[in-house]
């Protein structure tokens, strides 16, 4: 064996990918992120038991950051550079040291512990234990998503990093069994939704709610860069730096949802979204013509056929051998005036399609349209709402999403959120009285504003249970964020959750048994059968 990585629902024969990542990702640089992944363990142990003695550890905010740069970096897709993934090893390394002299100093033994010599991720033998460790950090790493996101903004909660890191130091220093494990599934659920509230508040104290806005599908004969990935703060330097140089900007991917936010609309040169989801994006990126700005995961690997290397640039926790990696400066902001250099020199990007598209239903527009949707709901004009979040992917049992979408009955409106919605997001599903039938609210993050919808229904309506809701949840996953979404819902009780297009290969069947059994969680069938339990809700 080779490595062995399962954390994407890609992974190989539904078991784990044993010669090299589905991905693309080698197994020398799987045994990077396993060593990385390694050292966040060990500074989450040495944090921890420096806290519980009632000590603050030395370089506490550097080595918080580092540790959630450490789980974003290790996301899929994410960074594929070894050897930016062994300087954050090495750094790592360097501040355990010192937290272990710290506490030599104060007289506090930090254990080595052997889960610590890192094996990987069947070092844990016990399916069942293993299974529910993995769900765990698997949960984490999409919250490290989430927190780095607010960090960037100037929005932090310490308790969130001790969290972090006292989970990761029970599941390595204590023995804990399958009940305990359990519960710490759902507290990482919980701490989920505060991930999510943070970086909620982030983006829209920043840059506004986001607000119905018809997106241009279409390109202008101008050059320009292309955004794709989550990073908000790293779109508005972008569109800071290339008002008045002639050049373009459009998004991509997951950064569909930055046309929803007011503060940029104000730039001219904010043209709409460009193509479709992340793993489109070796035709589409070759066609674009100008740079290409990837500010998260969500990165595929280039092939021989590609051409567009010299105009790949990564930031923040991203990385890609031979692509340009812009850095924060001193003063806290990126200067991307390279990729506006190049772009001038570059052709416009070729049209992909015509048209535009709907979207910015975030929570606040939501309720601004409360009395319609609950008018909707009394008169029997909407029967029910489709959740239908989560992430795409490659396999070609996704075109189920779009099928199904096809088929809901025409008095039923998906909330969507995370690139899922490429599923559907361009087929003409028609509106119920003015509401349109797909509702997105916006990135993965954004499925918080989905659960806050949930709650002001579930208010409105005076129910008991939130279950008691007209609504159906169908979520599609492929990576960590996508698990974060799952064990949020999860976390607050609600049942009857399909995902799809397959079950993690992480989760093992006992594991899954206990699922079922407390929340009725399932997995995707036909369309027609679906359909079919969906009209009976």
């Amino acid at each position: 064996m080779n490595m062995f990585c399962y954390q994407c629902q890609e992974t190989a024969k539904g078991t784990g990918c044993t010669i090299q990542g589905v991905c693309g990702k080698k197994p020398e640089l799987s045994k990077k992120l396993d060593e990385l992944i390694f050292i966040v363990r060990k500074l989450s142990v040495s944090n921890t038991i420096l806290r519980n003695e009632g000590i603050n550890p030395s370089r506490e905010a550097e080595t918080n950051r580092l540790i959630i740069d450490g789980l974003f970096s290790s996301i899929t897709n994410a960074n594929w550079d070894e050897n930016q993934i062994s300087l954050k090893i090495k750094k790592g390394e360097e501040i355990n040291i010192e937290l272990h002299t710290q506490a030599t100093a104060n007289n506090i033994n930090i254990p080595v512990i052997t889960e610590v010599e890192w094996l990987g991720v069947l070092s844990e033998k016990n399916e069942d234990i293993r299974s529910l460790k993995e769900l765990s950090i698997y949960g984490i790493k999409g919250i490290a998503a989430y927190l780095d996101h607010a960090m960037n903004l100037g929005y932090d909660d310490i308790k969130l990093h001790e969290f972090i890191q006292r989970a990761f130091y029970d599941m390595t220093i204590k023995n804990l069994g399958v009940n305990e494990l359990t519960a710490l599934v759902l507290k990482v659920g919980e701490k989920g939704i505060t991930a999510m509230a943070l970086l909620d508040t982030a983006n829209t104290e920043r840059y506004g709610h986001p607000e119905i806005t018809k997106v241009e599908l279409g390109t202008r004969n101008n050059p320009a860069i292309l955004i794709s990935g989550h990073d908000l703060k790293d779109m508005e330097e972008l569109l800071e730096q290339t008002k008045g140089t002639g050049v373009d900007v459009y998004t991509h991917g997951e950064m569909l949802p930055a046309n929803y936010y007011p503060a940029f609309k104000k730039y001219k040169h904010f043209v709409g979204n460009y193509g479709n989801s992340w793993w489109k994006q070796l035709e589409e990126f070759e066609k674009f013509n100008g740079p290409i700005l990837l500010t998260t995961n969500c990165l595929v690997p280039l092939t021989r056929k590609e051409t567009y290397l010299n105009r790949l640039y990564t930031t923040g926790s991203t990385a890609y051998p031979g692509a340009t990696h812009i850095v924060e400066g001193a003063n806290g902001h990126k200067d991307f005036s390279v990729l506006i250099e190049q772009a001038k020199k570059c052709a416009a990007p070729i049209e992909l399609e015509k048209g535009e598209i709907v979207g910015g239903f975030a929570h606040n527009q939501v309720f601004a349209l409360a009395d319609k949707i609950v008018d909707a709901v009394k008169s029997g004009a909407i029967k029910q709402f489709v959740v239908m979040a989560g992430c795409d992917g490659r396999m070609k049992q996704r075109n189920y999403y779009t099928d199904y979408a096809n088929s809901l009955p025409k008095d039923m409106v998906i909330l969507t959120a995370g690139c899922a919605k490429y599923r559907y997001n361009k087929l003409n599903l028609g509106d119920i009285g003015g509401i349109p039938r797909v509702l997105d609210a916006g990135q993965c993050n954004d499925s918080y504003s989905l659960v806050r919808i949930a709650l002001k229904l579930n208010e409105i309506f005076k129910l008991n249970d939130i279950n008691e809701l007209p609504i159906t949840y169908n979520i599609a996953w492929y990576e960590q964020k996508a698990v974060i979404v799952l064990l949020a819902l999860l976390s607050l009780g609600i049942k009857d959750i399909h995902i799809g297009p397959t079950l993690p290969a992480f989760i093992s069947n006992n594991v899954l048994k206990v699922l079922v059994e407390n929340f009725n969680l399932g997995t995707i069938s036909s369309v027609e059968e679906d359909i079919e339990a969906v009209k009976k809700a």
